[in-house]
């Protein structure tokens, strides 16, 4: 963004009706669209999308670790709904989980590539897909429902063994 905005001003006289940017693939300045209305956009940049790396469940993690990743995982988020939903979820439940429940969580919150679509899932406002549907994710789904209205305005304290000095 600074290379364009820098480029645009040395060359100002040269690119005088036209807006330039610095190509990513080659690195020189390239014309970006011309100010007048007439004629279509010359070279427009490149539009790849930047990918999301394929997620890998980790191999060979002891259980303890993967509880304490799964744990710090549900709580940061990155989303304020998520963070709520599964880092209670995540207190109450995770300690009890067994090596396939801890396996079905992980993909659950690790796999998808949006959190919201985590969120319309277990609020069921859209249909969950078939992978991630099991018994993890229906005790996520009736947790969210909170049958016993509890409050849920924060998230639960970590446990002391957990808290580094």
């Amino acid at each position: 963004m600074a290379a364009s905005i820098i480029a645009r001003t040395i060359l100002a006289g040269s690119c005088r009706k036209t807006l330039c940017f610095v190509s990513a693939n080659t690195g020189h300045l390239r014309p970006l669209h011309r100010l007048s209305s007439s004629g279509p956009p010359i070279d427009p940049p490149p539009t790849e999308e930047i990918s999301i790396p394929e997620w890998k469940q980790p191999v060979n993690e002891a259980i303890e670790l993967q509880r304490a990743r799964l744990l710090y995982q549900s709580r940061k988020r990155g989303m304020l709904e998520n963070g709520l939903l599964l880092s209670t979820f995540a207190s109450r439940y995770l300690p009890t989980f067994d090596k396939t429940q801890l396996e079905q969580y992980d993909f659950m919150i690790n796999k998808p590539d949006n959190d919201w679509d985590i969120f319309h899932w277990v609020t069921d406002h859209k249909p969950t897909p078939e992978e991630f549907k099991g018994d993890v994710m229906d005790l996520l789904k009736k947790h969210v429902s909170n049958v016993n209205m509890e409050s849920r305005i924060r998230q639960p304290d970590l446990p002391e063994d957990e808290i580094r000095q």
